[in-house]
């Protein structure tokens, strides 16, 4: 007698409701229409476009505006209809649309930034415009008269920006990796601190203002929780988004000693414009050919505050649902050390040990959850450590390999492909929807409740 068939587990994953396509380039930002079936876009094509569902169930324009430069990211305030555009020529433009999301009435111009616009944000409460450019500025502007209230110079051009109203601080990532915090005034703000854990640049902040906790997204593929209300520099990493391995560029031969430490950069990056790299460095060089290993960006964070869940969508098309309503822990200092440190054979720059035990030196690795400093032998085993943010296999001492608990091993992220390499993410809390822009020019709107519940 046959075996009976076992019924499938069912597997929990977005709903993918609707695809908008018609853009002629890239969507660089869009924001889902809150009350409304709708969506607005910004796109490299110089146009901006409000998007209605139709009675066929298909998006179609029902604003399509012509600016004079390519747009590179927007601003949307619902409950004054008011979008703030950034150019690629430093020109922010304020529009108000009409109830009905058919017209749209230009308020205002300004040349907030001598270069392209990265990114921008509406705050209601102050009136203010706040705005970062490749011009490597920071500026807030007067959203009633169009001045300029202020300005900081960043480090690098910057593309993460996030505010938070209660205390008026404004967070700044920039392209070096490092997040700077800002008190803001009515017309001068003042340097709080900087955060530097990234090996790659930031490219993408996202606050919670219940909890206090920042979150930065990297081209290094990471991301980083900044325990900014704990006030104890808790900083916990997060690994999930893809690895690669593309042809790489011209790149110096230098070698730097790796840290896990996310205080700490491991490895000086000798090409700011090859984003998301993390080189496998050769002896000599210059080169023009080779292999680099490369970790896809992370491109966008969202955060769901009813659940505590932080949703990151990378350059690899993966969307990753983090359950953040658990006890994380921070990883830990890699050791440094000449000899094994459980074994004590000699590493292969221990000339003195080695000649002493008559050994050959050996190659050094990491135990990602202790930190010390061991040989492959005594490192066999692979594990993943959900808690301290690595959802996948990573390198163990054998016997941290025998002290994770199978507990310890239970995932705490979800992981789901949207079949497209994401540029932008807009997530509505009150519905459940997510939206992803691609490199394809392709909007999708995905169900998320599924995952996010």
């Amino acid at each position: 007698m046959a075996a009976e068939p076992q019924p499938k587990a069912l597997t929990r994953k977005p709903l993918l409701l609707h695809k908008v396509e018609g853009s002629q380039e890239v969507v660089n930002m869009a924001a889902i229409v809150p009350k409304e079936d709708g969506v607005i876009s910004v796109s490299e094509d110089r146009t901006v476009r409000v998007w209605l569902k139709r009675d066929s169930g298909q998006y179609w324009p029902s604003i399509y505006h012509a600016m004079p430069s390519p747009c590179s990211c927007m601003s949307f305030n619902p409950e004054t209809r008011r979008l703030s555009i950034g150019l690629d020529n430093g020109t922010i433009s304020e529009f108000i649309l009409s109830e009905d999301y058919n017209k749209m009435t230009l308020v205002k111009s300004y040349q907030a930034h001598q270069s392209r616009v990265m990114m921008i944000l509406f705050v209601l409460e102050m009136e203010w415009v706040l705005s970062t450019g490749q011009d490597k500025h920071f500026t807030w502007h007067c959203s009633e008269s169009g001045q300029r209230l202020g300005g900081y110079r960043t480090n690098a051009g910057a593309c993460g920006l996030q505010f938070d109203v209660e205390t008026r601080h404004v967070f700044v990532g920039d392209h070096s990796g490092q997040v700077t915090i800002l008190k803001l005034e009515q017309e001068s703000c003042s340097l709080v601190t900087t955060f530097k854990g990234h090996t790659g640049g930031v490219t993408a902040l996202c606050w919670d203002p219940i909890h206090r906790v920042l979150f930065s997204g990297s081209s290094d593929h990471s991301i980083i929780m900044w325990d900014i209300g704990g006030r104890k520099g808790t900083a916990i990493e997060l690994q999930g988004h893809k690895y690669v391995q593309r042809p790489s560029s011209c790149f110096y031969g230098v070698k730097a000693k790796g840290r896990s430490n996310i205080w700490k950069q491991t490895a000086q990056r000798l090409q700011p414009s090859q984003a998301s790299s993390l080189y496998v460095w050769t002896p000599c060089g210059p080169y023009t050919t080779g292999i680099s290993c490369l970790y896809d960006k992370v491109q966008s964070l969202s955060y769901a505050h009813h659940t505590r869940q932080l949703i990151s969508c990378g350059a690899d098309g993966g969307i990753v649902v983090w359950n953040m309503d658990v006890e994380r822990q921070e990883t830990p200092e890699w050791l440094d050390s000449d000899s094994c440190q459980k074994c004590d054979q000699p590493f292969f720059w221990n000339f003195k040990q080695m000649w002493d035990s008559k050994k050959i030196g050996l190659r050094q690795h990491h135990c990602r959850k202790c930190g010390k400093a061991v040989c492959g032998k005594c490192s066999s085993k692979r594990s993943s450590i959900p808690l301290m943010g690595f959802e996948f296999e990573v390198r163990v001492c054998d016997s941290c390999h025998e002290s994770i608990t199978d507990e310890e091993r239970a995932p705490t992220a979800t992981f789901h492909d949207s079949k497209h390499n994401i540029v932008h993410v807009h997530f509505d809390a009150t519905r459940g929807w997510l939206l992803t822009s691609g490199t394809d020019k392709v909007i999708k709107l995905w169900d998320m409740t599924p995952v996010v519940s």
